[in-house]
């Protein structure tokens, strides 16, 4: 049985999400961030040394990082599923460029934002104007326009191709989604309308909708 250490306000939303449209039987072990810190509980150190999420145990093999448990689910239980067809070399590149580049490109940035937003809120007031315009230089010289530019690159591939890696969803689409559904929490989605119409379609998925009945609907750190 694989048991999924599903911390709330995670990214482990999306490996429900494969493993419901895989079909596959597993239970959920919710844990709660710190009211104060919005830490991960030291508790889930007992299954991974760095208490992150998320984490997945399948009989004796512990699995941790997004993508390496994408990995091993599709390559242990897909069958074929929710990858490009075996032949297709240019899909496979595309879709291994997504699945790595969803945490190496863009969850940096995406992260860096959030930890600055944070900044000036978590300061003490006498500090208060110069953390807050750190951040405000930081994001107007940097963190914005880095952000605009991979929007509008992700923007625009899924608008010639509907899908990260072939015709239809695979797991880098799923390896996405959590980046892009956490930019629609913070910022509108109307100059970037491909995007926009790939997280309708996660929306409207009916493994998705499983997912959400099971562990809530997925909300942000720092939400």
């Amino acid at each position: 049985m694989i048991h999924v250490h599903h911390l709330e306000k995670s990214r482990s939303h999306r490996i429900l999400w494969l493993l419901e449209t895989l079909e596959l039987d597993y239970e959920v072990i919710v844990y709660q961030r710190d009211a104060s810190t919005q830490q991960a509980p030291a508790a889930l150190k007992d299954v991974h040394p760095l208490g992150k999420s998320p984490v997945i145990t399948d009989g004796e093999l512990t699995i941790a990082e997004s993508g390496a448990i994408i990995d091993y689910l599709l390559q242990r239980y897909g069958q074929g599923r929710c990858q490009p067809d075996s032949d297709n070399t240019h899909d496979w590149v595309d879709y291994r460029y997504w699945l790595h580049y969803a945490e190496g490109s863009l969850m940096p940035l995406l992260v860096m934002q959030l930890v600055f937003g944070q900044l000036p809120k978590r300061s003490p007031w006498f500090v208060k104007p110069i953390t807050q315009g750190i951040t405000r230089t930081v994001n107007n010289t940097f963190l914005h326009p880095q952000i605009k530019q991979h929007l509008r690159f992700i923007d625009d591939y899924l608008a010639s191709h509907g899908h990260f890696a072939g015709p239809w969803p695979s797991g880098a689409d799923i390896q996405m989604s959590f980046p892009l559904q956490a930019v629609a929490a913070t910022q509108s989605l109307t100059p970037y309308p491909a995007i926009a119409r790939f997280i309708e379609r996660i929306e409207a998925d009916l493994a998705w909708q499983r997912v959400v009945e099971r562990a809530g609907p997925l909300s942000m750190p720092g939400s």
